[in-house]
């Protein structure tokens, strides 16, 4: 069964528990989403916080797919530019789709989402994003799409000794 997208969803006490849930969840799984397992919902809470702050000054837009059973199930935040030569092109960052739905083309499905989102926003013509190269996610958004167009070797120091490349990737979207 598809997930349910919405954009701009309120932000309840439910919601930020999902979001918590799921982003602790694909951490601790092993996904390239800004921590490095083990973690806890209190290690990752800050920096949801500092996600709804940046959503309440409209500097950041949520997309959140539930799944048939209402759970939130997948995330990407969408993060408009303020510098003034780069508005037409904004940032997707936190792709997320919980690890109990890996493998149904749920990522894909959160990806067209996401597309469809930036579309309709005013002057918005590309999609942006970085991945933490070794986990072959650059070859899952090709096949979305998305265009490698620069890498930094070693950018992301996962643990020491154990440096990944930092994959810059692009969807134009016209």
């Amino acid at each position: 069964m598809p997930l349910t997208f919405t954009l701009d969803p309120a932000v309840t006490p439910e919601l930020r528990d999902g979001i918590l849930d799921l982003w602790t969840d694909v951490s601790n799984a092993g996904g390239a989403v800004g921590f490095v397992p083990p973690v806890t919902r209190e290690d990752i809470r800050p920096q949801l916080v500092t996600h709804f702050a940046s959503m309440a000054e409209g500097r950041i837009r949520l997309l959140v797919g539930h799944d048939e059973e209402g759970r939130v199930a997948a995330t990407a935040f969408l993060t408009l530019n303020t510098h003034h030569l780069m508005t037409h092109w904004l940032w997707l960052y936190t792709v997320m789709v919980h690890p109990r739905h890996q493998g149904k083309g749920y990522g894909r499905d959160l990806l067209a989402a996401a597309a469809e989102a930036a579309r309709g926003i005013d002057g918005i013509e590309a999609i942006r994003l970085t991945c933490r190269g070794g986990l072959g996610l650059e070859r899952f958004y090709a096949s979305c799409g998305y265009k490698e167009v620069g890498r930094i070797p070693g950018a992301i120091r996962v643990a020491p000794g154990d440096d990944r490349d930092d994959v810059i990737m692009l969807l134009p979207l016209h």
